[in-house]
């Protein structure tokens, strides 16, 4: 297998301004190559091999819903001081607290300036190396499903599997996790948020694809016409994106 996450793709009214907040909630720089907005660390754009997995935000016309994103990104913190640091700037980059019915945590539930979920978590051991993302977090039915499905899909391996979660970290443990929550909502509306994959050197998109599709993908046709990628959706339905080198 040769693909791996490269970024968190997030559909934005004003691409500009949710990529400059999610540049200043990171400490990663904003860029500007064409229509869309890349979020990565300082340095210059870095395609085709890029490092970690940075965020990029694409301007749609829709606004976004009330419905919760099915994935979302847990940021982390050092310790309790950096937490409620880190909230406070991020109220005052527009940010704003959230009910998703969390309950009593010790985690922060906040929205994006467009309305996006996110969370700030309490200092953990486990997220102590990950950077500013500890994980990129995704609702589902069946944590075990998924953790085959994106085990086989990944070039990434898979950390710990139970029937409430899933996580995956890529080889050498560098950088976020992807984990997979179960929740009792099913999908509703389609993603605003979702992956892109990213063959490695020499990989060919269009038999990643098809071993993609061999697995439990399935084609998704989301208006995108002609273009240098393909959208999938995995067996829970959550859509994804391999994309050329």
């Amino acid at each position: 297998m040769a693909l791996r996450p490269v970024q968190v793709n997030i559909k934005a009214v004003d691409a500009q301004a949710v990529g400059r907040f999610w540049a200043e909630a990171l400490g990663w720089t904003a860029y500007s190559p064409g229509v869309t907005t890349y979020v990565g660390p300082a340095g210059g754009l870095v395609w085709p091999d890029p490092v970690g997995v940075g965020v990029d935000v694409v301007p749609v016309p829709e606004r976004k819903t009330a419905t919760k994103n099915r994935m979302h990104l847990d940021l982390a913190t050092t310790s309790r001081a950096h937490q409620a640091e880190l909230i406070a700037r991020l109220k005052a980059l527009g940010a704003t607290p959230v009910d998703v019915g969390q309950g009593e945590v010790p985690w922060a539930v906040l929205a994006d300036v467009e309305g996006n979920e996110f969370c700030v978590l309490e200092p953990r051991e486990v997220y102590r190396d990950t950077g500013p993302i500890a994980a990129v977090v995704v609702d589902c039915a069946d944590p075990r499903a998924m953790a085959r499905f994106w085990g086989e899909a990944l070039d990434w391996t898979v950390r710990e599997v139970t029937d409430r979660q899933a996580s995956l970290r890529a080889p050498g443990d560098v950088g976020p996790y992807l984990e997979f929550v179960r929740t009792p909502d099913g999908k509703t509306v389609p993603d605003r948020v979702h992956l892109d994959l990213l063959p490695g050197p020499g990989g060919d998109r269009a038999a990643e694809a098809d071993r993609l599709r061999a697995l439990g993908a399935a084609d998704l046709d989301v208006g995108q016409g002609d273009v240098p990628w393909t959208c999938l959706a995995d067996p829970e339905g959550h859509e994804f994106c391999v994309l050329s080198r």
